[in-house]
């Protein structure tokens, strides 16, 4: 008894700037190693292009793109998120969605189109950073649903899809081809323009992995690895085409039926940053 008044006693004495001192916040592993893998995806890809393998450099942005898909979604269901995580997955995501793609298609094709080449692949670059700094900027205001623009990995997938199906056909020397250099370069500004744009993207955030499902979804989940697998650079370049096309149909549509287009869900109280969300 005489020890715990004694302890009572020494914490009463110590100064406020000690009892007070706050606990160092550390960082989660889980969510940040697939991001730091994801990030690793994009470098690797930037390497294996430059050393002429384009089809390993494909692999390795679908790589980081499917892991960018799961560090959001273990940090949410293991309730680790953090603003740290945050930030990573931001600059993780401009390199592998945003340098990586522009130089790789850089090194494919865009060269051989001299000064033009360059500047797509940089206006490319330059809207990946765009858009992920919007999307950090407008994240309380977006309806969750649906992305502002084109996702940065799908834009890039896009991309790397054509150059792999390119590849696997045979077209390695595409820089040497006026015909190839120049559906390359309007790939690359059709997926970089798409980003900034206000079309609306449809997110898949709404999809639980908590939830039970019908046995049928399973069933489905196994038959699209079945087909991905027939011939991946064309299955997989197939469907980033269609969901790339897909929010311009949304757009129309809900032009069409008299749907609010704008995927903004409040309003803001920042006059300032009013432009960003329109």
């Amino acid at each position: 008894m005489n020890y715990q008044n004694n302890d009572d006693a020494q914490a009463l004495q110590e100064p406020d700037d000690v009892r007070e001192r706050p606990r160092r916040k550390g960082i989660y592993i889980l969510p940040n190693l697939f991001t730091l893998a994801a990030l690793f995806g994009g470098f690797y890809a930037v390497v294996m292009a430059m050393n002429g393998r384009f089809e390993q450099a494909a692999i390795g942005i679908f790589m980081a793109a499917v892991l960018d898909s799961l560090d959001g979604r273990v940090a949410r269901m293991t309730n680790t998120q953090s603003a740290f995580g945050e930030q990573m997955d931001s600059l993780s995501d401009m390199v592998s969605f945003g340098a990586a793609p522009a130089l790789i298609v850089y090194e494919w094709a865009l060269k051989g189109l001299g000064k033009a080449g360059w500047i797509a692949a940089f206006v490319y670059c330059a809207c990946a950073a765009l858009r992920l700094a919007r999307f950090n900027t407008n994240i309380g205001v977006v309806d969750k649903r649906y992305f502002q623009g084109m996702p940065s990995p799908a834009a890039a997938a896009l991309i790397i899809g054509f150059i792999w199906v390119m590849d696997d056909a045979g077209m390695r020397d595409a820089w040497d081809l006026p015909w190839l250099a120049w559906s390359a370069f309007g790939a690359t500004l059709y997926a970089g323009l798409t980003m900034v744009t206000n079309v609306p993207f449809y997110s898949f955030k709404d999809i639980s992995f908590k939830r039970s499902v019908p046995f049928i979804v399973i069933v489905l989940i196994a038959l699209g690895i079945a087909v991905i697998n027939i011939h991946p650079p064309i299955v997989l370049f197939a469907l980033f085409c269609v969901y790339g096309l897909s929010g311009y149909g949304v757009y129309v549509y809900r032009k069409m039926k008299g749907k609010p287009v704008s995927v903004i869900a409040t309003s803001t109280d920042e006059p300032d940053e009013e432009g960003l969300h329109r």
